[in-house]
């Protein structure tokens, strides 16, 4: 049986240029799933409002120069998700790794932060994963729960054992998670440092950490931005970077490396669609960026 038999079809946004599955490139999914969120539990309806958002805005991006009405893009609409985070995870492995043999490049809307966990079980320990959030998601265990969106990065690190796992944004921590960050060797970047490094800066020591790795997968929290520019996530952290800030950092590690990119933890009852904007802002800019430095080669 094909996974995508598990999915339901959702209204279209992509009009006039989606492509049919087997003609596209990059390969849309919502996954509407927060069983395990702990704060706002109400990313299980972001899929909906970030293709919601996605028809009022354009998509032609000025820092790559790319439109995405010249991407090869198709929508499979949203996972039907279990209420147990175990086969929900099954699920979207299962999905990614289909995704993945047929030489797509998935692109993942949640939901929750868990859910990248199952798409990195498909993409298996040879990657690097960049991971833009407010928090670093080491808890060994949280509210009695050793599966969920405060931990799936520890259990990344212990199951999938990816070649680098990199944290960028970090602002809010426990001394737990920062000393199993240490001694695991996770780099991670806050955003004091951030800012008092500049982009730029920034920028070129992640590359540098990347240098050498052949793939890399993107999972992008909208806990980043600063709850001014996003008060719609699950978890919002104050002192987090502006969305321009945010972009221009994160294009800057876009390049043909990357294998698949997700974004997650929006909360969109809580701020009017802001969040979901900001959302649909990332993927048309990581999609066309990615792009860009596919036609280049």
């Amino acid at each position: 049986m094909s996974y995508r038999e598990l999915f339901v079809s959702t209204f279209p946004v992509f009009i006039g240029f989606e492509k049919t599955f087997e003609e596209a490139e990059y390969v849309v999914m919502g996954v509407p799933f927060d069983a395990t969120s702990s704060f706002r539990v109400a990313a299980r309806f972001a899929p909906h409002a970030i293709r919601e958002a996605l028809l009022c805005i354009e998509g032609y991006s000025f820092r790559s120069g790319v439109d995405a009405v010249d991407l090869k893009i198709h929508d499979m609409g949203d996972l039907q998700v279990s209420g147990d985070v175990n086969e929900t995870l099954k699920r979207v492995e299962l999905v990614t790794k289909e995704l993945l043999e047929a030489n797509k490049l998935p692109v993942m809307i949640g939901g929750e932060h868990t859910i990248t966990l199952g798409a990195m079980r498909s993409v298996g320990g040879n990657a690097a994963v960049v991971s833009f959030d407010a928090h670093l998601d080491l808890y060994n265990e949280w509210l009695s729960l050793t599966m969920s969106h405060a931990t799936w990065m520890r259990r990344l690190h212990e199951q999938v054992r990816p070649e680098k796992i990199l944290e960028v944004g970090t602002r809010a921590v426990s001394k737990e998670e920062l000393d199993y960050a240490r001694k695991s060797n996770i780099p991670f970047f806050t955003t004091y440092q951030i800012r008092k490094d500049g982009v730029e800066k920034t920028g070129e020591k992640i590359r540098k950490l990347l240098a050498g790795h052949e793939r890399i997968y993107i999972t992008i929290d909208m806990d980043i931005l600063d709850p001014a520019f996003a008060p719609g996530v699950q978890n919002p952290e104050p002192d987090g970077l502006s969305i321009g800030m945010f972009l221009d950092l994160l294009c800057s590690l876009c390049d043909s490396r990357v294998v698949a990119f997700d974004v997650v933890e929006v909360a969109p009852h809580y701020d009017m669609g802001i969040a979901a904007l900001q959302a649909v802002k990332t993927l048309y800019e990581v999609l066309c960026h990615i792009e860009g430095a596919r036609k280049k080669g």
